[in-house]
C-alpha cells in the first residue's frame, strides 16, 4: 500500500488505467489516497466503478482486450469463439467482457462460450448491467494482482 499511496499522480493514473481504462474511475480512485489498507482501496475502487456512466464504460470497453483462450485450445474453438465475439459485437456494439477469476485453464473455453451465448439473449439494457458488473470485477481482480506484484494492472482475464 505504501507504493500505491506514494506514487505520483501520473504514475498511479497510468497503473489504474491498465486495470480499467476509464479516466473518471482512475482519477477518482487516485484522488482518495491515502488508503489505510487494501480492503479500503478495493471498496473505493468498487464504489468508483458503480458510479460510472455508460459513456465511461464504453471508454473502458474500447480498450478491453478479448478474453484469451488457453494456448492448447483447438482450432475449432478459436473459430467458434471468433464467431461468437462477432455476433456479440454486432448485437451490442462493443467487445465482450467477462471476468474469469478463479477458473482453471481447462474451464475457460466452456465458460466463455456458455457466457457469450447466454448473454446474446440479453436485451441491451440488461447487457449494460452485466457489462458494468464484469468490468468492475475485472478492475478489482487486476488491482489485486497489481498490488501483489507492485506493477500495473494489465492481465489476461
Amino acid at each position: 500500500m505504501e507504493h500505491f499511496n506514494a506514487a505520483s499522480a501520473q504514475e498511479l493514473e497510468q497503473a489504474l488505467l491498465s486495470c480499467l481504462y476509464s479516466l473518471r474511475w482512475a482519477r477518482r480512485v487516485a484522488d482518495h489516497r491515502p488508503y489505510p489498507d487494501v480492503d479500503s482501496l478495493l471498496a473505493a475502487a468498487d464504489e468508483a466503478a458503480y458510479d460510472l456512466t455508460w459513456p465511461d464504460l464504453m471508454e473502458a470497453l474500447a480498450a478491453e482486450p478479448l478474453p484469451a483462450l488457453p494456448p492448447d485450445a483447438y482450432a475449432a474453438a478459436h473459430t467458434a469463439l471468433s464467431a461468437a465475439h462477432a455476433a456479440y459485437e454486432a448485437r451490442f456494439g462493443h467487445v465482450f467482457a467477462i471476468c474469469l477469476d478463479g477458473l482453471s485453464p481447462s474451464e475457460t473455453l466452456d465458460r466463455l462460450l456458455e457466457a457469450i451465448r447466454s448473454r446474446l439473449a440479453n436485451d441491451p439494457e440488461e447487457e449494460r448491467t452485466v457489462v458494468a458488473d464484469e468490468l468492475r470485477r475485472l478492475a478489482k481482480e487486476r488491482l489485486v494482482g497489481a498490488l501483489r506484484g507492485a506493477g500495473n494492472c494489465a492481465s489476461n482475464h
